[in-house]
């Protein structure tokens, strides 16, 4: 009978203000306002995907709705080949390894090493539920998956919090804009 709390995984981001300061950020609450934001890097892997030839294309879609670039394809046999790519880290925490599984029907296999840091449009996407933020949802996403991912976190909480004999708002925002919204 014990309540958990899960979070959201994540990874450690450099943080470069236009001050010259470089912050390590690991919590999208640490997040200094974006107006003395000048870039943010994420980090990078290289990936190795040991997958059956029958599943390349399927795989290869897999890498690029997670923001990868395949750059090498490798044959071990006639049966087998091997994929290298440089994805953000960030983007294989959460489902990747599961997709890989159910895509391959069991029978891939993945391996990755760190390969630095890269500048990306990084954005903080904060969750309010009846208008005040709620820390503990808040993410730092890329700025072209932040609709998508803010949809599905406020679809989920509409479905998590007991109803009501009034409405609630579970709003998605970056900055003051809000992109997604349920009730």
């Amino acid at each position: 009978n014990m309540d958990s709390i899960a979070s959201y995984p994540s990874v450690i981001y450099h943080v470069f203000r236009k001050s010259g300061e470089v912050l390590d950020i690991d919590n999208p609450v640490h997040l200094p306002d974006p107006s003395g934001i000048e870039r943010i890097e994420e980090p990078v892997i290289n990936c190795h995907l040991m997958i059956p030839t029958d599943y390349i294309g399927d795989v290869m879609n897999l890498i690029m709705s997670k923001r990868g670039l395949c750059t090498n394809t490798q044959g071990v046999d006639g049966k087998h080949v091997i994929i290298t790519a440089e994805m953000p880290m960030h983007e294989i925490l959460i489902d990747f390894h599961d997709k890989l599984k159910s895509i391959t029907r069991g029978y891939g296999s993945m391996d990755y090493e760190p390969a630095g840091y890269r500048a990306g449009k990084m954005v903080k996407l904060d969750i309010m539920v009846n208008g005040e933020p709620v820390d503990a949802f808040s993410s730092i996403v890329h700025a072209d998956m932040a609709y998508e991912r803010g949809r599905q976190i406020a679809e989920r909480l509409k479905d998590a919090i007991p109803p009501q004999m009034f409405q609630i708002a579970i709003q998605a925002a970056i900055g003051g804009k809000v992109i997604a919204r349920e009730t």
